[in-house]
């Protein structure tokens, strides 16, 4: 015990690497698959293959990447769960000479050993600097779950490396690894792949299933829709990649600019990749390829080219609408069954309809609508309908004939729902208000926030959000003073900051340039709510006047956005006036702070409504208190 703090070491049975390493050690496709990775990660260019025809010969993997020292094998390839993007980074290093861009597959280092696929022993040759270096790497020992057996070392007159082993077990099929192969690595043009001297690419791939000419004013594309057939779920590279004049820009994606045009998570874009290829859009490539720059022109050219493949997906589903309908019939047969002649015929027409016009839908959603069409035909009769009819009046239903003239049922229940919820709104206010007991941190003041119409209709809009400059200036303006440990909600909400005895809603509207692309504020709204029971003075009024100042003069902002800031409480003493506009040096206003009350909020709010809550007074006689509570709070959080 004098030379070691120990008294064993763990043993390792010969097999013990290969049973950790599930697929990979079993399935040739996903062996292969890694180990060409890896030349990916090593900057190769090029990668030769060959597959033998029997067990017992030599399978051979050959790149012209970067190579290995012998101490960066020894520290890389010969360590377990070697981390490769915290050792190496995420982009790939190319060999002197090489200007591409790629970024790597590799994370945690497993893909090296798809080799023991093949046999419990192979050999590596790399060479760098000048110097091969070959290494005999076999699991046959107890003491390690890997070892090298034997090193040599040499002069080198290339760079790269070269795998090899004697195939003993899961021998490959040379024609079904050139699919699965190019499926995963034919969306760069610049790696080029040979299999038994058969070079992989586009117009020879076994799934390439159509290829189309799109000419769109100066413009000329050609879109190939392939079928990656077995592609494995977490391929690295997904979606439509664009080529120009052969080299592949930045990464592919299912969204092209602001079009989204699958969800990678369906099946669809699983199984389909699209690549396009054109020698016209050079003037719009940034100098490292990574991307393209903005540009106004290329909106316009990405939904073109956007809505061209979502029509090939389109395409694609109305040839396996037999094959979806078979599906969900299959899945729904015995309620399918107990249905009548009509309901039947119906459930067909809405399922083809469904297929036809949804054709990139998933499955799930699919089946989710027709189990809902199958339970609303199952209340055909419609005898609640008839009911409700039996017992209107005349006026009634000459209102309900007037009504379905001049709208859609859903036209005329969206526009009942939002008054519906803005008096519910206006309700809510009127009791939380006057209640000490609620929580106003959580409920009252989320409530107010999201319901910025109250304040007037010039801030009912969708536009104002909470961005990073507005962040920067919120941190820079309140610092130190902001209360995160009070609202346990500052993470989801940041457009909420709690400070002393106020809390803060701050929203912005932005504005972009059409030439520089850059972003700017272009209106601020501050809603600061006083707690329970609270006069506002004249101090309050002048703290707001000076965080509006603050805001004006923070030099985070980019532009001259107007401000408006309301300070909201019970009461108001009368010596103070309630507006008070706000002047940069040049006597400009580029602001305005407003005092009002909970009681003030709820008259204007019910005016701007036409008073509807009065009119419909027996319906919200109905609401509990804790209805109205309950619907709100779970708006507001």
């Amino acid at each position: 015990m004098k030379n070691k703090d120990y008294v064993q070491g763990a043993l390792f049975e010969k097999d013990f690497l290969v049973r950790t390493l599930g697929n990979l050690a079993n399935q040739p496709d996903i062996a292969l698959t890694e180990l060409i990775a890896n030349a990916w990660d090593a900057g190769a260019t090029e990668v030769e293959i060959f597959i033998p025809e029997k067990h017992g010969e030599l399978l051979t993997i050959k790149d012209n990447g970067t190579g290995l020292t012998q101490e960066e094998f020894k520290s890389r390839w010969m360590k377990l769960g070697y981390n490769r993007l915290e050792n190496q980074g995420k982009k790939v290093v190319f060999p002197s000479g090489v200007d591409f861009k790629r970024y790597a597959y590799g994370r945690n280092g497993v893909g090296r050993h798809g080799l023991l696929c093949f046999n419990d022993e192979y050999t590596v040759i790399t060479s760098k600097n000048a110097i091969q270096s070959t290494f005999q790497i076999t699991t046959q020992s107890e003491k390690e779950p890997f070892v090298i057996k034997e090193e040599s070392r040499k002069k080198a007159t290339s760079q790269g490396t070269t795998l090899e082993v004697v195939v003993t077990k899961n021998l490959p099929k040379s024609s079904e690894i050139n699919d699965i192969i190019s499926a995963r690595f034919l969306h760069d043009p610049n790696f080029k792949i040979t299999i038994n001297r058969n070079i992989i690419n586009l117009a020879t791939h076994a799934g390439l299933i159509k290829t189309i000419d799109f000419p769109f004013e100066d413009y000329n594309f050609k879109i190939h829709l392939i079928d990656t057939k077995k592609s494995r779920k977490n391929t690295l590279y997904q979606g439509v990649a664009i080529w120009q004049s052969g080299r592949l820009i930045g990464e592919p994606s299912w969204a092209l600019g602001a079009n989204i045009i699958l969800d990678g998570r369906t099946q669809e874009a699983k199984k389909y990749s699209i690549v396009i290829e054109t020698n016209d859009l050079e003037q719009y490539i940034r100098e490292d390829w990574s991307g393209f720059k903005y540009h106004k022109n290329l909106n316009l050219i990405f939904s073109k080219l956007a809505d061209r493949v979502t029509e090939i997906f389109s395409e694609i589903a109305i040839e396996n609408i037999e094959d979806t309908k078979k599906s969900v019939k299959k899945l729904y047969q015995n309620q399918y069954n107990s249905l009548s002649p009509l309901a039947k015929y119906e459930f067909n027409e809405a399922l083809e309809h469904i297929a036809k016009t949804n054709p990139t839908a998933k499955q799930d959603s699919i089946n989710l609508a027709m189990e809902t069409l199958i339970n609303l035909e199952n209340t055909r009769g419609g005898s609640e309908l008839l009911q409700k009819l039996s017992t209107f009046k005349s006026e009634d239903v000459e209102g309900l004939n007037k009504l379905l003239d001049n709208w859609t049922i859903k036209d005329a229940l969206t526009v009942l729902d939002e008054i519906d919820k803005r008096i519910s709104v206006i309700e809510s206010i009127r009791k939380l208000s006057s209640d000490k007991t609620v929580d106003e941190l959580h409920v009252l003041h989320p409530l107010i926030a999201s319901a910025r119409w109250i304040f007037g209709p010039e801030f009912d809009s969708p536009e104002y959000s909470y961005n990073n400059q507005l962040h920067t200036t919120v941190e820079n303006v309140f610092g130190k003073k902001i209360d995160r440990g009070i609202f346990n909600n500052y993470k989801k909400r940041p457009d909420i900051v709690v400070m002393g005895d106020s809390t803060f809603s701050i929203n912005c509207t932005d504005d972009v340039d059409t030439d520089s692309g850059i972003s700017s504020i272009k209106k601020i709204l501050i809603i600061e709510l006083k707690r329970g029971g609270f006069k506002i003075g004249r101090d309050e009024r002048n703290q707001a006047v000076t965080y509006v100042e603050d805001f004006m003069s923070c030099g985070t902002i980019i532009g001259n956005p107007y401000i408006n800031a309301f300070v909201v409480g019970e009461s108001f003493s009368e010596k103070i006036q309630p507006i008070q506009a706000i002047k940069n040096e040049n006597q400009v206003e580029m602001g305005k702070v407003q005092i009002c009350l909970f009681s003030q909020i709820v008259d204007s709010s019910e005016r701007r409504l036409f008073n509807l809550r009065s009119k419909l007074s027996e319906r919200y006689s109905e609401f509990t208190d804790s209805d109205i509570l309950t619907q709100q709070t779970k708006a507001a959080i």
